[in-house]
């Protein structure tokens, strides 16, 4: 670890990267989250902690160092926070001289297969961060802030090629809006509390009974307040400073100059987004695909030989996902059906009896186990049982990682004879397909295979297929449609775009993935290699590429939203004192993506309308000029602001009822 650990300071000093260089790197991380897994290693694991930050500080960055979810991370090792909630779970710093961090606040999770995706609210990210800061935090980093893809065989033991992507910039770099509005209106006002924060002193006291009051009071005039409410089920009304505030439930507002609320974590006045696929050429023929159908191996063709079940990863190196289990037996009847019962650690399990498939099973993120229960016809003379386990990633959390069993444990046949155990027993092994020896994916190695013309399905499980695409024009993100698939991997001219796995479905029934991300870098205009590894019985003829953008923009802003943060800042010049600006009103802002204009207005009603930028109506109030005063002020503008107020459209089709303006947009 620490040849390691050296190795990585050394590459980032070499290239002056720390702050102390004069480089952007601020904070440097040793270890992650030791504790969770600390009392597993008894009376080692505190030595540990202490040799780990010592270790780390020795190597003098110049730059602090963290341990995330560490209570005890010694001196001057900053102890820090992880988690959704750290402004409510943090206990704080270990020690005087730290300041207060948090170092991953999850904007959404990684999602497995089989899994839904789990939603976090912007409000409630904003909520947290508020919070935190109102409690004297110091910093706070989101994890994650930019959505990613797992290329390859990256992804950890069944998570998602498709990491974070309901992050502010979502797995293909689009705004995921209202998050990333939201959250950037939370940063200006905070920023807005700058000095109060750094320099001022921090006072807190109710201000009723679920309500608390934070404030950060300066020199002369510098005050900036976080007015909390942690009831989650109504408005509360709050006297602060001599002035009455609504606080909606669960929010905070947070009021720079300690009199004027200039955001709440709660009233979100940012446009939402809607992201949208276009299919841009469809493998929909027979001709489009030549396929290979991978070789079963039989126990005669191996030449890894041992006499008990052995552990996978120990075999395979982490090289292939794939290990083959072979065996032999002897059977002395005629056409007999018995059960083949198989337990296995690995995450999936092919089972082939004389080149056969004869059933396939699979665990789960929370459920790892395999258990194969089949009934198998065996012939007389010599019959082969070709058993397939396969690894979808590899653990990534817990103790001792590098004890961890996976692979097969168990395998017996019962018959009419009784129950035989073959667990230790004569077994082959073959780490690996032989499509991944010979780089079946890449284009050398796929001019080296007798490719077949693609027959009927359902094709053989195993099965690689081949074709040829164009890139789409344009810009907008590329991905893959793999809806028709069912479990296997992807590569683009010879680059792995990562696992699919469509066919685990969730609770509701639908695929926790089915697009998958292919970056134009690994594009060329024409003549691109698509090469799959389907494992189970998938079409590809039900594949499209398919191009992702974001389509629509949608606004619901009240005339009880605040006005956008920006609007607080004066024309003042730099060092002058700033200035609120006059007329300060909500507004709904719409904002379409680089090259895309508002094409067309779907809708617009500025009165009560009901319902939200997913499913709207007009209400029983509704201003007839809705329509073409948005349409003025927004048609073919990449950008366009409509103020919330019975001026701007002209009349007041229900006076003394507040009012609210929904407006929904595409963009083309």
């Amino acid at each position: 670890m620490q040849r390691f650990a050296e190795k990585i300071v050394n590459m980032m000093k070499s290239e002056r990267l720390y702050a102390s260089q004069g480089g952007p790197i601020i904070l440097s991380q040793i270890e992650n989250e030791y504790q969770m897994v600390e009392p597993a290693f008894h009376e080692k694991g505190p030595p540990y902690v202490q040799w780990a930050a010592r270790m780390a500080v020795e190597l003098e960055t110049g730059v602090p160092w963290v341990m995330c979810k560490q209570n005890d991370a010694p001196d001057p090792v900053i102890n820090a926070c992880n988690g959704k909630r750290c402004g409510e779970t943090f206990a704080g710093p270990n020690s005087p001289n730290k300041p207060s961090i948090w170092t991953e606040n999850w904007t959404s999770f990684y999602q497995a297969y089989g899994e839904e995706a789990v939603m976090r609210s912007v409000e409630d990210i904003a909520f947290h961060v508020a919070l935190f800061i109102a409690k004297k935090g110091s910093y706070v980093n989101y994890y994650m802030y930019h959505g990613g893809t797992n290329f390859g065989r990256t992804a950890s033991e069944y998570v998602t090629t498709s990491y974070y992507d309901l992050a502010p910039l979502d797995e293909y770099g689009l705004i995921r809006q209202p998050k990333w509005g939201h959250l950037k209106e939370l940063h200006a006002a905070i920023k807005l509390c700058m000095k109060p924060l750094l320099s001022g002193e921090h006072i807190t006291f109710p201000i009723g009974e679920l309500q608390q009051a934070y404030v950060f009071k300066g020199n002369s005039e510098e005050c900036a307040a976080f007015l909390v409410n942690d009831d989650g089920r109504r408005n509360v009304l709050v006297l602060f400073e001599n002035s009455s505030y609504v606080l909606p439930p669960k929010s905070i507002s947070i009021l720079p100059d300690c009199r004027t609320v200039a955001f709440n974590s709660a009233k979100v006045s940012t446009q939402y987004g809607t992201r949208s696929v276009k299919s841009s050429q469809k493998f929909d023929s027979i001709n489009d695909w030549e396929e290979y159908n991978e070789t079963i191996p039989m126990f005669d063709g191996t030449s890894l030989r041992a006499n008990i079940l052995s552990e996978q990863m120990t075999i395979t190196k982490t090289l292939s996902d794939y290990l083959w289990y072979t065996f032999r037996l002897e059977h002395h009847d005629s056409d007999e059906q018995c059960v083949l019962k198989v337990n296995s650690l690995g995450h999936v399990l092919h089972a082939f009896v004389n080149g056969v498939i004869v059933g396939s099973a699979h665990g789960s993120h929370d459920d790892k186990g395999v258990s194969l229960e089949t009934t198998v016809s065996l012939n007389k003379g010599t019959n082969y049982v070709s058993l397939l386990s396969v690894m979808v990633g590899l653990p990534d959390s817990g103790a001792y990682l590098e004890s961890r069993f996976a692979g097969l444990r168990s395998v017996k046949i019962e018959g009419k004879h009784g129950l035989i155990d073959y667990t230790n027993y004569s077994w082959g092994y073959q780490v690996g397909l032989l499509g991944e020896k010979t780089q079946i994916y890449t284009e050398e190695g796929s001019s080296k295979i007798q490719w077949k013309t693609f027959g009927s399905p359902p094709s053989q499980p195993l099965t690689w297929y081949k074709t040829m695409f164009d890139a789409p024009p344009g810009n907008d993100p590329v991905a893959l449609n793999f809806a028709s698939m069912g479990k296997g991997e992807a590569w683009v001219n010879g680059q792995s775009i990562g696992r699919y796995w469509v066919s685990f479905h969730t609770p509701s029934g639908s695929p926790s993935q089915t697009w998958y991300n292919v970056p134009r870098s690994f594009l060329k205009p024409t003549g691109n290699l698509l090469v799959l590894l389907e494992e189970e019985n998938g079409y590809p003829i039900g594949i499209s590429i398919d191009t992702v953008s974001i389509t629509k923009v949608c606004g619901k802003v009240s005339d009880s939203h605040l006005p956008p943060v920006a609007s607080w800042v004066g024309e003042g010049q730099s060092g002058t004192k700033k200035k609120r600006k006059h007329g300060r009103r909500p507004k709904v802002q719409l904002r379409c993506p680089p090259q895309r204009n508002i094409s067309k207005i779907v809708f617009s009603s500025y009165g009560t309308p009901s319902g939200d930028c997913e499913s709207y109506a007009t209400g029983s109030c509704h201003s007839s000029n809705s329509i073409t005063i948005v349409t003025k002020a927004c048609l073919g503008k990449r950008i366009c602001s409509v103020p919330v107020s019975r001026r701007n459209f002209g009349n007041d089709p229900c006076p003394g009822v507040p009012k609210t303006l929904l407006v929904d947009a595409e963009c083309a």
